[in-house]
C-alpha cells in the first residue's frame, strides 16, 4: 500500500475523477475512519460461548470454528489490500467491505432473535441435545463469513486511506497513533460491555449494538466522501511476485543458453548495458 508522498500529484484525486487540491482535501476526515472498527469485535469475543450455548456445539468443535474464523480475519486483510492496490482503490473496498460486514451482522442478529434459526436448547441436566440443521448452520456460517470479510476489507485499507489524507510525515504519525487507539479501544469495549449485554440481556441485543455501530461508521465514512483524497490503484507488488513464481514454474524445464548475448537486459535510455554472467547449475 503506497502513500501519497510516493506518488505524483496527478495520481491523487478528489471526487475520484479530478486532481485533488492538496490544501483543501484530506486532514481531518482521515481521523473519522477508525470508527468502522467498532463493530468487528462484538461477534468475535463471545463466539465460542454463542456456539456452545445456542447451537449445542461441543466445546472442542466450537474452539475449532473460532480458530478458523480468526484465521479468516487474518488472511482477508491481505486480499482486501491487494484488491485495493490493484483494482478498486481503498475507498471502494472500504465501503463495500463495510456493507458486507453489515449484512453478516444482520444474519447473526436473525440467528439470535428467531428461534427457528437455532436448534432447541438442551434440557436441564440433559446430555441429549439436538444438533443444528443444515439450513441453520448455513445461515450461521454465512453470517460469520460475511462479517469476517468485512473486517478483512477494512483493516489495512482504512489505515492506508487515512494516511493518504495527510501531507506531512508528522501528521501521518499522529494519525496512526489515533488509528490504533480507535482500533483497540473498541476491542476492549466489545470484550466487556457487549459481552455483558450478550450474557445478561440477550444475544440479539448484543449483536444489534454491533449492527447499529456498523451502520453509524459506514454513514460517517460515506458522508465525508467529498472531502477525501483518492489515490489511483497503482498495482500490488505481490502480483508481480506471483507472476515471477508462475513464470519460474512454467519454465522450470527450459534449457539454459550458453550464449552471453541471450542474457542482455533492456535498460532505460542512457544507461550502459552490462553483459550478464553465463548461467550455471551451481551456486558459488
Amino acid at each position: 500500500m503506497v502513500l501519497n508522498t510516493l506518488l505524483p500529484v496527478n495520481c491523487i484525486m478528489d471526487t475520484r475523477t479530478e486532481a485533488a487540491q492538496l490544501a483543501t482535501t484530506g486532514r481531518k476526515p482521515g481521523a473519522t475512519m477508525g470508527t468502522l472498527s467498532l463493530a468487528a469485535g462484538g461477534w468475535v469475543s463471545n463466539l465460542i460461548v454463542y456456539l456452545i450455548g445456542e447451537y449445542n456445539v461441543k466445546s472442542i468443535e466450537a474452539a475449532k470454528i473460532f480458530n478458523i474464523f480468526n484465521g479468516f480475519i487474518t488472511i482477508f486483510p491481505i486480499i482486501g489490500a491487494i484488491i485495493a492496490d490493484s483494482y478498486l482503490g481503498c475507498f471502494s473496498v472500504i465501503w463495500i467491505s463495510s456493507l458486507i460486514s453489515l449484512l453478516g451482522m444482520v444474519l447473526l442478529v436473525l440467528t439470535a432473535g428467531l428461534e427457528p434459526l437455532r436448534p432447541s436448547k438442551c434440557g436441564n441436566g440433559s446430555y441429549l441435545c439436538s444438533d443444528p440443521s443444515k439450513i441453520q448452520l448455513i445461515i450461521l456460517y454465512a453470517g460469520l463469513v460475511l462479517s469476517a470479510l468485512g473486517v478483512g476489507g477494512t483493516r489495512f485499507t482504512l489505515a492506508t486511506m487515512g494516511a493518504d489524507q495527510f501531507d506531512k510525515p508528522k501528521h501521518r504519525g499522529i494519525f496512526f497513533n489515533w488509528y490504533l487507539v480507535a482500533l483497540y479501544i473498541p476491542s476492549v469495549i466489545s470484550s466487556t460491555a457487549i459481552v455483558y449485554v450478550q450474557d445478561n440481556v440477550s444475544w440479539a441485543s448484543g449483536f444489534g449494538i454491533c449492527v447499529a455501530v456498523n451502520v453509524l461508521g459506514l454513514a460517517i465514512f460515506l458522508f465525508g466522501s467529498r472531502f477525501y483524497r483518492y489515490v489511483r490503484p497503482q498495482g500490488s507488488p505481490l502480483m508481480g511476485l506471483v507472476r515471477v513464481v508462475v513464470a519460474a514454474v512454467n519454465k522450470r524445464k527450459v534449457k539454459l543458453s550458453m550464449k552471453g548475448e541471450d542474457y542482455y537486459q533492456q535498460l532505460h535510455d542512457g544507461a550502459s548495458t552490462v553483459m550478464a554472467a553465463t548461467p550455471t547449475q551451481f551456486f558459488k
